[in-house]
């Protein structure tokens, strides 16, 4: 069996806006696959005019009834993250049963914290792993733990209301409700082939940050060493290079005493054999010498190709370590590939308007809308917007005052998507405006000629 995954942390602060870039892809994490991103969903529907995590923490605070002021460093939210084990999140996933566990995983976060206070719910499925970004309102009723506590002790000399609305992280984080969210997720779990923990192991989680450092550390070891050997190489030749310099001056030395040799032979026999012997006993120690530097220099050589062929040798399997890594990045990569072309081609086929949101998304984000605002539009919702619109027929924008935007089944194709301003296609209203333009430039442009005409 393998095990269960769950992360909880507090989130101080008004509105958690960083979470928020990360769980609604705003901004892309480097561990997250861009070409899977479309994947992700929010399992949890926000209320009526709310867009986002941001603004559902914010609403839910609003509308729950508090009466007491909440300071600015208090806690907001509580995210908790939930998952498995890879391998047994993609048995999960493998099965189709991903759905089933996403529903199973939403009954567990509102049973245990309640519906309402369960504003978002995010599936991640562009990371290594799937798993879920859940954000909690800790939203409690009753009297705080403290005051409790001074009742029992005695302390307490007014009471208030069992049933007050408060805001309250730690009466939701304490040591022994968070050991009962562990058993109590794991339960409900266990038809998933998943487990807890063992209680009071040591084991702990490797964040993904932490994965980087590790990895960039035995990056730097390995670059360590290679220059390490590289700077041993370059010593190695440089002092082969002084030796040879040093065998060559001393060769010269030798070439000059055999010739001083050969000349005090000629006087030798006149002036003796004396000196002849001395310069003969200097000739055979400077020729041992010059037989000891050969030797060294053979031992360098030596040396240099034992750490040549070990610079080889780690080169190549770097080199191996490499191409396998790729070679596995890129059946990894065909193989999404393949699956979403498959997904593709499922979701043209179970939902025939698929490629027209495609489109629609597309033209919409291209006509001026951002993608908070696409998003809406493509959701089939209304949206009342006033600004600049670019139209790529007349490659010119065209300002519109507070308007109402809808994607709506084109009148004409009704397997076509379009988009109207006020209940009228986009493409007319485009046209309406560029005629007005051009009469409005040809009223002003027809007196100026007339008056040219009359100077003449």
């Amino acid at each position: 069996m393998g095990y269960i995954s769950i992360q909880i942390n507090k989130a101080k602060g008004s509105a958690d806006t960083g979470a928020s870039d990360h769980i609604e892809r705003k901004t892309i994490p480097k561990n997250a696959d861009p070409t899977r991103t479309h994947l992700n969903r929010e399992l949890v529907e926000f209320p009526d005019g709310v867009s986002d995590r941001t603004e559902a923490i914010s609403h839910r605070i609003r509308t729950a009834g508090i009466k007491r002021k909440i300071t600015p460093d208090q806690v907001r939210a509580i995210r908790i993250v939930l998952s498995g084990t890879h391998e047994d999140m993609m048995k999960i996933q493998d099965e189709g049963r991903l759905d089933e566990w996403c529903d199973d995983n939403l009954q567990w976060l509102h049973h245990t914290f309640g519906k309402e206070n369960t504003v978002s719910a995010v599936l991640h499925m562009d990371e290594h792993t799937p798993h879920i970004h859940a954000t909690v309102v800790p939203i409690v009723t009753g009297e705080r733990r403290k005051a409790n506590k001074k009742q029992a002790d005695g302390k307490r000399s007014y009471r208030k209301k069992a049933n007050t609305v408060r805001l309250c992280a730690d009466d939701v984080l304490t040591r022994e409700k968070l050991v009962t969210y562990h058993d109590s997720y794991a339960k409900a779990m266990e038809k998933y082939g998943l487990q807890r923990g063992v209680r009071g192991s040591e084991a702990r989680h490797t964040t993904t940050a932490q994965y980087y450092r590790d990895l960039k550390r035995q990056t730097g070891e390995l670059e360590a060493n290679m220059r390490q050997l590289q700077t041993e190489r370059q010593q190695a030749e440089q002092q082969l290079d002084e030796v040879r310099q040093e065998v060559k001056s001393e060769k010269l030395e030798a070439t000059k005493t055999e010739v001083k040799v050969a000349f005090v032979a000629k006087v030798g026999s006149l002036l003796g054999g004396g000196k002849l012997k001395e310069l003969e006993a200097n000739n055979r120690t400077l020729q041992g010498e010059v037989a000891a530097r050969d030797e060294s220099i053979k031992l360098l050589q030596q040396q240099m190709q034992r750490q040549q062929e070990e610079h080889n040798r780690q080169l190549m399997e770097l080199q191996v370590k490499h191409r396998r890594e790729m070679a596995d990045k890129e059946t990894a990569h065909q193989e999404e590939v393949s699956f979403l072309k498959s997904i593709i081609q499922k979701a043209k086929k179970w939902f025939p308007l698929f490629q027209e949101l495609v489109y629609m998304e597309k033209f919409c984000l291209k006509v001026g809308f951002n993608e908070r605002q696409t998003a809406t539009l493509i959701s089939g919702k209304p949206l009342f917007y006033e600004g600049e619109l670019y139209s790529e027929e007349h490659k010119r924008k065209f300002t519109t005052e507070r308007a109402g935007f809808q994607v709506v089944k084109d009148p004409k194709d009704k397997s076509k998507l379009a988009l109207s301003i006020n209940g009228q296609l986009i493409g007319e209203w485009f046209k309406e405006q560029f005629g007005r333009l051009f009469s409005s430039v040809k009223r002003t442009v027809e007196p100026l000629r007339k008056g040219k005409g009359m100077g003449l």
